[in-house]
């Protein structure tokens, strides 16, 4: 599947290019963004091979990243997305969706992480109704308002690579548990 482009009245979401690199390995290299994100910059070479697996989600999948920029100027703004990380934490949430989203910290405060993935979680309920999953850090208030605006609800804590998080999970609207 060749991933779409998605539009806002502010934003872009389109699949990663190589040109996105450079900003892409900015935003994983400042320590703000990744404070609640595990709390480890990513190397140019990790953030790199993380593009490509971005990129690649989609012919496997059915769904993936996009590369978030202002649709005005053109700016980065981060990366929001859906994957299966087979984490293999538990409860097990392989085998559906797992919605992500970082974004660069010249982009917060504007708004543009519920903008962005309120406009993907649109298009999975399009394209792939039913159960998606996120994991977020429990310091991360942020992202918490940001899941809990598009639908999800906290399912309880867990622990991912020895670190604990909280697990939440959404349903399409439509849809129906279980």
């Amino acid at each position: 599947m060749n991933p779409p482009t998605l539009l806002t009245q502010r934003l872009s979401l389109k699949p990663c290019e190589v040109s996105d690199y450079d900003e892409v390995a900015a935003m994983w290299a400042d320590e703000e963004v990744v404070r609640h994100i595990g709390g480890n910059k990513r190397s140019a070479q990790d953030a790199w091979f993380a593009q490509l697996r971005n990129r690649g989600l989609w012919p496997l999948l059915g769904y993936g990243y996009w590369i978030v920029r202002e649709r005005r100027t053109d700016t980065f703004v981060g990366e929001v997305g859906f994957a299966d990380f087979m984490r293999g934490i538990e409860p097990d949430i392989s085998g559906r969706p797992e919605a992500g989203w970082v974004i660069a910290s010249t982009a917060w405060g504007k708004g543009y992480a519920s903008e962005a993935v309120k406009t993907a979680h649109d298009w999975l309920d399009e394209v792939m109704p039913g159960r998606s999953t996120c994991i977020i850090d429990a310091d991360n208030s942020a992202s918490i308002r940001v899941a809990e605006k598009v639908g999800y609800s906290e399912i309880g804590p867990t622990e991912y690579r020895g670190d604990p998080v909280l697990l939440f999970e959404r349903y399409s609207p439509g849809t129906r548990k279980g």
